[in-house]
């Protein structure tokens, strides 16, 4: 991971942060903020497809294969609310590649390899409307932005290609935790984006199963599923991110 790749996620660390930083000094002096930080651990598994001009590099990889060829992952999200007022934040980065092979129209199955870099930061802000002791729901409104390195060849037609995009995806999301028992619950997230303006189109689904270990820790497991389909001239990135994932949140 270059430098530059290191200036992004320490600057995308700290747009997180700014979303429980505040409730937390706040919480401090009374004013009614609470928050929390969740570092994870996503077992992505990488499906999609890269398109340059006419040519496609598909992607169909299991958790284990990805790890096998992982360069690097991290993981982090973190959210704050006082009274019906929602703040959430989330980076997510990784590094993958395949090989495998050219579909048709080629002059045969000619061995193709691509790799993908993927970051994302997400920031939305909403209102909780549904709180009570079973359930609460939140409606959120933000931006999910993308940094996207891609590349893909074919050796034997002399094929390489190289490209790197930024852009940032509106998302309208909805938030819903439900008790369970009493030291357990249900978190549901889905959000979804696009429209045009940054990606032809993005949506993710992530829940999880909730066990408060202490009255600051709580340990979650469940699924997430991220995709983005980003289109421009000579280039196309549909691309889906799908794994089980184990977190461990701390509360202020």
């Amino acid at each position: 991971m270059g430098m530059t790749m290191h200036r992004w996620v320490r600057a995308a660390f700290l747009g997180v942060a700014a979303a429980v930083a505040t409730p937390a000094a706040a919480q401090m002096d009374g004013s009614g903020w609470t928050g929390q930080v969740t570092p994870y651990v996503w077992g992505t598994g990488l499906g999609g497809e890269l398109t340059f001009g006419s040519r496609s590099v598909g992607f169909d990889k299991s958790f284990r294969e990805v790890i096998k060829d992982l360069d690097g992952a991290f993981f982090l999200s973190g959210f704050a609310r006082r009274e019906r007022i929602v703040l959430l934040g989330d980076l997510s980065w990784s590094n993958s590649s395949r090989a495998g092979l050219l579909p048709p129209p080629a002059p045969g199955p000619l061995p193709a390899e691509g790799r993908l870099r993927q970051a994302s930061l997400t920031l939305a802000a909403g209102y909780r409307v549904i709180d009570n002791a079973e359930m609460s729901v939140d409606l959120l409104a933000g931006a999910r932005h993308w940094r996207l390195r891609a590349s893909a060849g074919v050796p034997a037609l002399g094929f390489a290609d190289r490209r790197r995009v930024n852009f940032t995806d509106p998302i309208l999301a909805a938030r819903l935790n439900a008790r369970l028992a009493p030291d357990w619950s249900a978190l549901l997230y889905g959000d979804v984006g696009g429209f045009g303006i940054g990606s032809h189109r993005t949506a993710q689904l992530l829940a999880t199963v909730n066990w408060r270990a202490s009255d600051a820790l709580w340990l979650s497991a469940g699924y997430r599923h991220l995709r983005v389909d980003y289109r421009e001239t000579g280039l196309r990135l549909d691309t889906r991110l799908s794994g089980p994932l184990v977190g461990a949140s701390f509360r202020f």
